[in-house]
């Protein structure tokens, strides 16, 4: 299970990757775990622990409501933390007790991961956190 990692949320992720890709295995020896163009996905691991993960702005742009903004506009999010725990919606409700503010509750995303449930919080200090949980173990 990985703890924490940053999700950058790209506008090109052809772009995004062509960078990422050679630089990370030029500067750490990484390659890629996976590349899914037609997902918008990309992963880079160290063991079982994700390192990195490329994702469309614009898909969680539509989830937390920031899809009517400009792609650059003051907003839209460019990265995110994302934190796997048993249960989103206790986990929201801890980090809300702490100041967060629910911008996406719970649910099922069965079409980004198998078994996968997400929740979107922005910490008072305006990070993007998504909370992440699996029926099953994660394929992504």
């Amino acid at each position: 299970m990985n703890i924490l990692y940053p999700r950058l949320l790209v506008e090109d992720f052809e772009t995004s990757t062509r960078f990422w890709e050679p630089a990370l295995r030029d500067l750490l020896g990484l390659a890629p775990v996976k590349i899914l163009p037609e997902d918008g996905y990309a992963k880079w691991a160290v063991g079982d622990e994700a390192l990195l993960v490329i994702f469309p702005r614009s898909t969680v742009a539509e989830v937390i409501g920031t899809d009517g903004l400009p792609s650059r506009a003051t907003g839209q999010d460019a990265a995110m933390l994302c934190l796997p725990v048993e249960d989103v919606e206790a986990a929201s409700a801890v980090l809300v007790r702490h100041g967060a503010t629910v911008l996406a509750p719970g649910q099922d995303r069965f079409t980004w991961g198998s078994g996968l449930r997400t929740g979107h919080l922005r910490a008072p200090d305006g990070t993007l956190i998504e909370l992440q949980s699996y029926a099953e173990p994660p394929r992504h």
